[in-house]
């Protein structure tokens, strides 16, 4: 068997395609089914099965246009209550594509209906293990309380992850390979390894998860320390389970505007370079940058944008339209935006000049605001002792906590979570004077 990884770098999400004897099943896919289809061109391929190992809260998933396109068939448990075309794939259910079988394992605990799915061909097996088991990691127990049509509470789920790791897996030789839905980066997990793979031999003797034979405290584990959930993560559960709209159709619906500004302007998500943003923006503008892939743009945007929320974006320019709307669609935020713009030439708004030499010598004189994450606070401390500390996640709901007797400055840990969280709050507190520490932050560490 044939087996090619995929990755989306900003949400540190892998997908897979495996080919044998002309068949390929996907596991997993992104948004936009190109890539797959290319794959499957490359190599005289058709595509005959898809398999999803869960209802993704993090990404939107193309398995229903998959099969809608190629007709191949979508398979998922059937604790999911999956709305679209399937057939259920649970224990003990095996499928038989070219020389390869398929086999469903059952593994809840980051979703009730999680399955991994074991391949084997000629001796050699592998195991696609979803949002389940990580390198280094598992998934996260408490994404399901408000999402999906079976919800699970997550001390309940945590005990279902402890026999999972326990039990699910012990059938499965060490040499086994590994092979998981997220890398480092992801908010599905909070320790996992910058490795794209592994095998059940190192994950059992580095994997916290299997060190731990105690439920109790492997409850506690789990659970604590756990990144914020971001607003759009329920959203994505339950279009998932519903399969998403045609993706090139649905980025088709928005409107582009060439050197036009956004005729709504009620909430504005400006994606150009920091000092671009300060020098000349839209009036009430929220900066959350995507220059590149190492932007977690994706997870910024549905962590402050709430999915019922309409707005409309302000691109650098033309050449970034259309991986800006990928990376909507990306999150299914493709549906609330109004229109994607590169701006005119006109004067608008500009952030005032920054002081910092004022700043370094007379910070009390300033109402500093670390939007930094509480694991971040808890486990490096305050960088500035007067700090007022509100994670960026609860910034846009936490205005009036934030003084506006002094200038105020804000930062983060590296510098790109702050040029949002100072656009926030100047959009927000119009008659107060707002800076950005940005990447100067490394000099107070």
């Amino acid at each position: 068997m044939d087996i090619k990884q995929f990755k989306d770098e900003p949400l540190a999400h892998y997908s897979y395609a495996l080919i044998s004897e002309g068949k390929m099943a996907v596991i997993d896919p992104s948004r936009n089914p190109e890539p797959y289809y290319k794959y499957a061109e490359e190599n005289n391929a058709t595509i005959v099965a898809v398999f999803e190992t869960h209802p993704h809260a993090d990404f939107i998933s193309a398995h229903l246009q998959i099969h809608k396109q190629t007709g191949a068939t979508i398979y998922v448990s059937k604790d999911a209550g999956a709305d679209y075309p399937h057939i259920p794939f649970d224990e003990p259910d095996q499928l038989t594509m070219g020389s390869v079988s398929f086999i469903a394992i059952n593994t809840p605990g980051h979703s009730p209906d999680s399955i991994s799915i074991v391949a084997e061909e000629n001796g050699a097996t592998l195991v696609f293990t979803g949002d389940t088991l990580f390198v280094g990691d598992v998934g996260r127990p408490d994404l399901r309380e408000k999402a999906g049509n079976m919800q699970s509470k997550r001390k309940e789920l945590a005990k279902m992850m402890f026999h999972t790791i326990q039990n699910k897996y012990s059938h499965l030789n060490n040499e086994v390979t590994v092979y998981p839905a997220h890398g480092a980066g992801t908010l599905c997990g909070k320790n996992l390894s910058d490795a794209d793979s592994s095998t059940m031999g190192d994950e059992r003797a580095n994997n916290w998860a299997f060190q731990i034979d105690n439920e109790d405290d492997f409850v506690e584990e789990i659970i604590s320390g756990q990144p914020f959930i971001p607003y759009y993560f329920s959203y994505d559960v339950d279009m998932n389970n519903q399969g998403a709209e045609n993706f090139e159709q649905s980025i088709g619906n928005v409107k582009f505007g060439f050197q036009q500004q956004p005729e709504n302007s009620s909430l504005i998500i400006d994606t150009r370079d920091e000092e671009a943003f300060k020098q000349n923006h839209l009036p009430k503008s929220i900066n959350i940058m995507a220059r590149n892939d190492n932007d977690k743009f994706e997870t910024w945007l549905g962590t402050l944008v709430k999915p019922d929320e309409k707005f409309s974006v302000v691109i650098s320019s033309v050449e970034q339209k259309n991986n800006i709307l990928e990376r909507l669609a990306k999150i299914g935020y493709e549906q609330n935006c109004y229109s994607v713009n590169s701006l005119p030439h006109n004067s608008y708004e500009a952030m005032d000049e920054f002081d910092f030499e004022q700043f370094k010598e007379q910070k009390d004189r300033f109402t500093i605001v670390d939007i930094r994450n509480k694991s971040e606070l808890k486990s490096g401390g305050k960088i500035f002792s007067q700090a007022i500390h509100i994670p960026l996640p609860e910034l846009r709901n936490s205005i009036e906590e934030v003084p506006t007797d002094k200038p105020i400055v804000v930062h983060c840990a590296g510098g790109y979570r702050s040029a949002a969280g100072s656009s926030i709050l100047e959009k927000n507190l119009p008659d107060s004077k707002v800076f950005d520490l940005s990447e100067r932050i490394k000099q107070f560490q």
